[in-house]
């Protein structure tokens, strides 16, 4: 596995790459880690080159600055100046929660250099309610992040591997980085701005899309993946037994399900109305 930082107009970012073959970035979650798919990597770096990013703060990745200034809308940024200092081309992205969202807005900004979409739990198509608003700014609460944080990966992780073990043991500590901290809870208050909701701009998204829902995940629901499927024209959408992460609690029938979609990608209409 070679590491590497990338500067780009928008700032910098930690990628790690193996395998060979077409490009397949792979993008975690707030808070995460690209070693939350450890248990995908080796398999899928038999067929691509596996590009892992850590968002700014997390993993080897510096921070944005200051902490507090993170967002999934500065995320999603970044993957687009990325994609295009890296100079990648019929790229494969499988993005997790916010990275999912940074994936949608890839798709709309850079179609041409993409292949294939495969949402895992994606936020931006969440219809708010008083409560969830509530949920987000309660969460953006530094104070608050350092006591629940180590335990919010129990309850939208809920099969047990060692990969999800690893997962909760980096929550368990990431209470002690005060700039953990900040980011996490920043990117939960961005959660509410209006630019983060996708629902209709991706109907401009043509890019064949797979959308995985976890049937027990707490924060991004079934009906969330429901409705980013419905939002992106053409997009699968596949239920797993699981919680937010099921490239780490499923890995195998993650793999069986997603390893087809990314090898033959259904053609998508190219035309747009409206």
């Amino acid at each position: 596995m070679s590491m590497a930082l990338i500067t780009t107009p928008a700032g910098v970012l930690h990628v790690e790459e193996c395998g060979n073959g077409e490009p397949l970035l792979l993008l975690h979650a707030n808070p995460g880690d690209p070693a939350d798919f450890d248990a995908v990597t080796p398999l899928l770096a038999l067929r691509y080159r596996v590009i892992r990013v850590s968002w700014p703060g997390y993993g080897q990745g510096p921070a944005p600055q200051p902490p507090q200034s993170a967002s999934a809308m500065q995320f999603a940024e970044l993957l687009v100046q990325l994609v295009s200092v890296m100079d990648l081309r019929n790229v494969s992205v499988i993005g997790n929660s916010v990275g999912g969202y940074a994936a949608a807005w890839l798709a709309l900004c850079h179609p041409e250099r993409l292949k294939a979409l495969v949402l895992v739990s994606p936020g931006g198509f969440s219809a708010h309610t008083r409560w969830t608003r509530a949920f987000c700014r309660f969460m953006g609460r530094e104070r608050i992040v350092r006591i629940f944080v180590r335990w919010m990966a129990y309850l939208y992780l809920r099969v047990n591997t060692p990969v999800v073990k690893a997962m909760r043991m980096r929550a368990a500590t990431m209470h002690r980085s005060p700039v953990c901290v900040a980011v996490n809870a920043a990117v939960w208050r961005s959660f509410t701005d209006p630019a983060h909701d996708l629902r209709e701009v991706a109907r401009r998204i043509r890019v064949p899309t797979l959308v995985l829902s976890g049937r027990q995940d707490p924060l991004v629901k079934v009906e969330d993946g429901r409705m980013a499927a419905a939002s992106i024209p053409g997009a699968h959408h596949f239920v797993m037994p699981c919680g937010h992460a099921p490239f780490a609690e499923l890995p195998e029938l993650f793999l069986q399900v997603v390893e087809p979609f990314l090898a033959n990608p259904p053609a998508v209409a190219t035309s747009v109305k409206g």
